[in-house]
């Protein structure tokens, strides 16, 4: 575990909090704060923390690996962001990227030529964890003259095969 100002303040106020809650049910003040003392770490680790993983939709931030994303497309997610701010796409070729990144998913449809723009390939990024997340995250790879020109992120619902509408 590392201790970070954050933890310190964090279990500062969740031993403030029991400290009160505790000297409602007992006037002692040394039994209160050594009861508080023994239960922050208990409360924390096995309540507020794991409440805290689940209402916040904080992920993992890696740098863009090749093989991991073609062997691990659900965690895609966790390299887009580097992978935009370091430009490391742009000015590839197509037949560089279907090397790295494995053969476009599906390609965006262009509504002016009512068919596939094949200057626009998508790919899914997976799903952030979060209890609240409805949306998958993709991104779509714009090429110009046979190069990568942008990479835009976009999300969509999550939709399952045997939901009604």
């Amino acid at each position: 575990m590392i201790v970070t100002p954050l933890l310190i303040v964090f279990l500062i106020v969740l031993f403030v909090l029991l400290f009160l809650f505790l000297n409602t049910v007992d006037k002692r003040k040394w039994l209160t704060a050594l009861i508080s003392l023994v239960l922050t770490p208990f409360v924390y680790f096995y309540m507020f923390y794991p409440f805290l993983n689940i209402i916040s939709s904080y992920h993992h931030q890696k740098y863009f690996d090749s093989e991991a994303w073609i062997e691990s497309p659900a965690l895609r997610y966790e390299m887009i962001d580097s992978t935009i701010k370091t430009d490391t796409l742009i000015g590839t070729s197509k037949a560089e990227l279907a090397t790295l990144l494995g053969k476009a998913e599906w390609l965006t449809w262009n509504d002016a030529k009512k068919a596939h723009d094949t200057d626009k390939w998508n790919y899914g990024l997976g799903i952030e964890p979060g209890a609240f997340n409805d949306q998958r995250d993709c991104v779509e790879i714009i090429f110009k003259a046979d190069k990568v020109v942008a990479l835009k992120p976009y999300q969509e619902e999550i939709t399952f095969e045997n939901e009604e509408e």
